[in-house]
């Protein structure tokens, strides 16, 4: 009897344990939505781009198979060639003036809020508002304000006495990629000071009062500590906006048409794209050679991400 009753005490057992598995991995099941909706809208386009950049096209069906052929055309024939290079020079100006007018004006207000003052939850609240924005929303905002006939912007310039420096923002090839990098910029820097105030804020304050008993005075202080400890979040903040640099589109479009203009002034290599995939200037060709610029924006921004995300762990080993 005492056999049987073990017996049927681990049956017990083996039935529970394996009842609490499958329960423990009906968990994962929920997962699954999620999941599929993830495969289908973020890693089928991108095979599909890939398999589509092989083949020609005729209308919207697939035609025959012809290895590299759009990217061959897409380097060297016209006009495709001369706007990818004038696009991608766009693109890395684009990520420049992002760095110039967002980071760096960013990681200052960031150091600001993150010293000793009062309403520091007001002023984080004011600067991210925009952020909560839709793009779209913001270009054709900003399109009233730097309109050149009844602007605000100009309107502005023109009441204090400085008329001289109204101009046609957005209508002016000088003046229009510049002019939406600062919008981006204004949109984005919320976003940029509260990642960069992270990483101020995990700093520990035993470090800056052990400075302090060295000697050591702010601007040696911000140069030797707290850029290097900050690191990080300037790391994940330039990937990103690398990133967004040569993703974008919805401002342009939003602002500038899918023509970028004026005369393709604020062309980049997505409203390119957009063109050349969704246009008439190659007809059902366009699909094959939009599909091979894809690939190779792709693939720009996966392996200058790589070299970036080297480039900054090896910075922080070194110090």
């Amino acid at each position: 009897m005492p056999v049987m009753e073990k017996s049927s005490e681990v049956q017990r057992k083996t039935s529970g344990s394996r009842r609490g598995s499958w329960k423990k991995h009906l968990v994962h099941l929920f997962l699954l939505p999620a999941l599929l909706f993830y495969v289908w809208f973020q890693v089928y386009p991108i095979f599909s781009a890939f398999l589509n950049s092989f083949f020609s096209w005729d209308g919207l069906r697939r035609s025959s198979f012809i290895g590299l052929e759009n990217f061959v055309r897409l380097f060297t024939e016209s006009p495709y060639k001369e706007f990818f290079f004038r696009g991608l020079g766009h693109n890395v100006i684009f990520f420049i003036g992002i760095v110039l007018s967002k980071l760096v004006v960013a990681f200052i207000l960031a150091l600001f809020i993150n010293s000793k003052i009062r309403g520091k939850e007001f002023f984080k609240m004011v600067i991210f508002m925009p952020k909560l924005l839709s793009v779209i929303v913001v270009g054709f905002l900003f399109s009233l304000i730097l309109n050149p006939t009844y602007g605000a912007l100009n309107t502005f310039l023109k009441f204090i006495g400085l008329e001289e420096w109204a101009r046609p923002w957005l209508g002016s090839p000088d003046t229009a990629l510049y002019t939406v990098i600062l919008v981006n910029s204004w949109y984005g820097l919320g976003f940029a000071v509260l990642i960069f105030l992270a990483g101020l804020q995990a700093i520990p304050a035993e470090i800056y009062d052990a400075a302090k008993i060295d000697g050591a005075s702010g601007l040696t202080m911000l140069w030797r500590m707290t850029v290097p400890l900050a690191m990080p979040s300037i790391m994940v903040m330039t990937i990103l906006s690398f990133i967004g640099a040569f993703e974008t589109f919805e401002l342009i479009f939003a602002m500038q048409g899918s023509q970028a203009g004026p005369y393709y002034s604020t062309d980049v290599l997505a409203t390119y794209f957009y063109r050349l995939a969704f246009g008439t200037v190659a007809g059902g060709e366009s699909i094959g050679l939009g599909s091979a610029l894809a690939v190779v924006l792709f693939l720009m921004i996966s392996s200058a991400t790589a070299i970036l995300l080297f480039f900054f762990r090896r910075k922080e080993y070194e110090q």
